[in-house]
């Protein structure tokens, strides 16, 4: 038996990563109890992707566990054991705004339940690799004192500057403004590294930006893209927080995404730090989405603006993904922005 055990299998990238491993002949293990829900309400419930998961693939079994469950983790480990080759840890509190509101809960998921799960598998499976689910905010506000330049749709940097092609992994992560949020998966983030350089496990933070695509349940406090795309369709207002919104980000749809765990799976590196997002490719600022939107739909979206920004969001991001590239230079990215985009409209109607 080959496991791959997988962290919020209900939430975008973990679904995503359940779809592919079910159809590549493993047994997935999914741990998710729709915490989403409880975080952003009805938007963020995932109970859909649940029920669609377990009509189509007879190789995933579900836990209806929360991740914090320490003897419940416990248990699923020391029942598969060396079973298990591969980990992906999804399962995060990923909003600045709530992070602030409960700021103990957002440690103990972002936090302490990657120590946990490293735990387990340091004594259970420590051959497996653990790839965990990082993000850009681990930066902080770093990215907003590079010298920007404020265009018609969007800010922008040089292109003589050594970040046009995207931020890389050399970005300091010190001396800046975090958001609790941040935070708590700084602390994931480096207890993953050390794991993986101190202990010997085969680890690697994906530092994402914008992770999209049709399986997302957006909400207002997270998912961008789908989130905009949803109240296009729906007719709600979206709200463009700060910045003008011309703060750029960089989206990677969460098909190119699992193909990046899936290259990291077959050939592991311990305690690796990678970059990755859409890059050049795919990027675009609230603004410019906004406009790519109502051109393909031939509609105007309701919009309303909120002058202040989010404690440490950032202005312009865009991931250097060279590092990952080099490393595993056949993984291909298929999905620009007008992709992603036209397929979440689909996806909707």
């Amino acid at each position: 038996m080959s496991v791959v055990l997988i962290t919020g299998s209900c939430g975008l990238v973990g679904s995503e990563s359940t779809k592919f491993f079910c159809e590549k002949g493993f047994d997935v293990l999914g741990i998710d109890n729709n915490y989403r829900k409880f975080f952003f309400g009805a938007d963020g419930d995932t109970n859909w992707v649940k029920k669609n998961l377990l009509k189509k693939y007879k190789n995933y079994k579900h836990f209806n566990s929360n991740i914090l469950n320490y003897s419940t983790l416990e248990k699923i480990f020391k029942k598969y054991k060396k079973s298990i080759k591969l980990i992906i840890h999804s399962a995060a509190q990923p909003s600045h705004d709530l992070a602030k509101t409960m700021p103990l809960i957002d440690f103990k998921v972002n936090a302490l339940s990657t120590l946990n799960l490293l735990e387990f598998t340091k004594k259970y499976c420590p051959e497996s690799p653990f790839i965990f689910m990082s993000t850009n905010k681990v930066y902080g506000d770093n990215p907003n004192f590079l010298p920007l330049k404020e265009n018609k749709t969007r800010w922008e940097i040089n292109r003589k500057h050594k970040f046009f092609d995207g931020i890389d992994e050399s970005m300091s992560i010190d001396n800046c403004v975090h958001s609790l949020f941040g935070a708590s998966k700084v602390y994931a983030d480096l207890a993953v590294q050390e794991y993986g350089k101190n202990v010997g496990l085969k680890t690697a933070c994906f530092r994402a930006g914008c992770i999209t695509g049709p399986a997302h349940s957006g909400a207002k406090l997270h998912g961008f893209l789908s989130y905009l795309v949803k109240s296009s369709v729906k007719k709600n207002f979206y709200t463009i927080i700060g910045y003008k919104g011309k703060q750029v980000r960089d989206n990677i749809h969460s098909s190119d995404l699992v193909q990046c765990f899936w290259n990291y799976f077959r050939k592991p590196r311990v305690g690796e730090v990678y970059n990755i997002g859409g890059g050049r490719m795919s990027n675009c600022s609230v603004l410019e989405a906004l406009r790519i939107v109502e051109l393909l739909t031939n509609k105007k979206i309701k919009k309303k603006y909120i002058k202040q920004n989010r404690i440490g969001d950032h202005i312009w991001y865009i991931s250097n993904i060279g590092k990952f590239k080099k490393h595993y230079p056949q993984w291909k990215q298929k999905y620009d922005n007008s992709r992603i985009i036209e397929e979440l409209l689909d996806s909707f109607s």
